[in-house]
């Protein structure tokens, strides 16, 4: 898992042991961390007395359930994290250098408010790595306000390699990243 972020992050370890392992992409001291539970568990207990708040087993409502009630409810938890670069270039190079390692996007759309770009990791987890397409919050609220949008709030399915190319040819990213809908 590591490994993964680190490639498709372009990260940086900022620390790591035997439980823990904290990355960076920025001067932030940490943007993810990665945990063993079990290890994680015994170095709580060491260190604070207890692991509870820290590294728990689910007691909500759910862990209660079996798991064919489970498998009944309406989809939840966790959608995606994304992760917004500051430029449509910016983007295209990364998927470039994940492309030379064979990670390849699930599925790569323009929503409208942002060109995004869907990876799984490797417990299939949903990132998003992505570039706002307005330079506004007051258009980006505006294009999600208009008639356009509510007959398609999903977006448009695009190939990124096609996008890298117009790039490349001196398409600007206006013109690339503008909902067409």
């Amino acid at each position: 898992m590591k490994d993964w972020y680190l490639k498709v992050l372009d990260a940086r370890v900022a620390h790591e042991n035997q439980a823990l392992a904290f990355l960076s992409y920025d001067d932030e001291h940490h943007r993810i961390a990665l945990s063993d539970p079990g290890a994680t568990a015994e170095i709580a207990k060491r260190v604070a007395g207890t692991s509870e708040g820290l590294v728990d087993t689910p007691t909500g409502p759910a862990s209660k359930l079996s798991p064919a009630d489970l498998a009944e409810l309406p989809p939840h938890g966790l959608a995606h994290i994304a992760f917004t670069y500051e430029s449509l270039a910016d983007l295209i190079g990364n998927y470039r250098r994940l492309k030379d390692l064979s990670i390849l996007p699930a599925i790569a759309i323009n929503h409208g408010p942002t060109t995004s770009l869907y990876y799984r990791d490797p417990d299939s987890n949903q990132i998003e790595l992505q570039v706002d397409n307005f330079d506004t919050v007051e258009k980006d609220t505006a294009f999600l306000e208009s008639e356009s949008f509510r007959k398609n709030p999903v977006g448009v399915v695009f190939d990124p390699d096609e996008m890298a190319a117009q790039l490349q040819a001196g398409e600007s990213e206006a013109v690339l990243k503008a909902p067409t809908w």
